[in-house]
């Protein structure tokens, strides 16, 4: 298989940092490339208020194949006051299509606990009055958001966990409640060595995506990730899973679309 390849290779980048800096220069190059390598959408990510606005400013400019999300990162919960903040972060929302990238870093604390706990409850909440679902980063923290996930169940709330590399037993809490697992290009990498957790996901719950700029996958390693790179990350989980990549491509990208309630153009 040659994954750049249109003709051999359908996904949805579900979850690209395009808002970054990193992508300032060449923006739409990056968006033409991931085109022309089969995708068929990118799920922009906005992780603070600032990259939301830059991430609805890149989905008005690519109807239909560039979406935007919008939320607080952990790394930033201790800088994010609800009073100040949510107002702004409720209108991004509106023609955003998830809360987030919004969780539990217990790895680098680079906001406290008890910040990070509030400020992913508070987005939970608001997914729920907004009817999003959610775009969870969580590391190190499997207890915590194994209890956010029930209140985000409580309240209605679907979401995805993220570059998913935690426990299979975290993942099975999060499917139980309807959600999705994404694997990114980490599933390439040469210390990867849990293909069982890729096989656990069922079919239907799957996503695929870059993370990019970061997280390049084989044979991209230390190079700045774009989402055209998915195909490489997809070809793995498929050969992972034992399925044809074209054919889980097309399911992966299905499953993105439901989740985000996607109105792709005809592309």
């Amino acid at each position: 298989m040659a994954p750049q390849d249109e003709r051999t290779s359908i996904f949805i980048d579900s979850h690209a940092h395009l808002a970054d800096a990193a992508f300032s220069g060449d923006r739409d190059a990056v968006i033409s490339r991931a085109r022309s390598a089969g995708a068929r959408a990118i799920v922009c990510i906005g992780e603070s208020l600032a990259t939301a606005a830059v991430a609805a400013k890149v989905a008005t400019d690519n109807p239909g194949f560039v979406f935007a999300t919008a939320g607080i990162h952990p790394h930033d919960a201790a800088a994010f006051e609800v009073l100040r903040d949510m107002p702004r972060l409720r209108e991004l929302l509106a023609k955003a299509v998830a809360v987030g990238e919004c969780g539990l870093d217990y790895h680098y604390d680079n906001s406290p606990r008890e910040a990070q706990r509030a400020a992913f409850s508070a987005q939970i909440a608001l997914a729920g009055e907004m009817k999003k679902p959610v775009v969870v980063h969580t590391r190190d923290a499997e207890d915590d958001t194994r209890s956010i996930i029930g209140e985000a169940r409580a309240a209605g709330v679907l979401g995805v966990m993220h570059c998913y590399t935690g426990s299979h037993s975290l993942a099975e809490s999060a499917l139980e409640a309807g959600w999705y697992v994404s694997f990114s290009g980490i599933v390439t990498f040469n210390k990867w060595s849990d293909d069982d957790l890729v096989r656990l996901v069922p079919r239907d719950r799957l996503l695929v995506e870059s993370d990019s700029p970061y997280l390049a996958p084989v044979p991209f390693r230390g190079k700045r990730n774009e989402p055209a790179w998915v195909a490489h990350t997809l070809s793995k989980v498929a050969a992972a899973r034992g399925d044809d990549p074209l054919e889980l491509g097309k399911a992966t990208a299905a499953n993105t679309e439901r989740l985000f309630g996607l109105a792709l153009d005809a592309h």
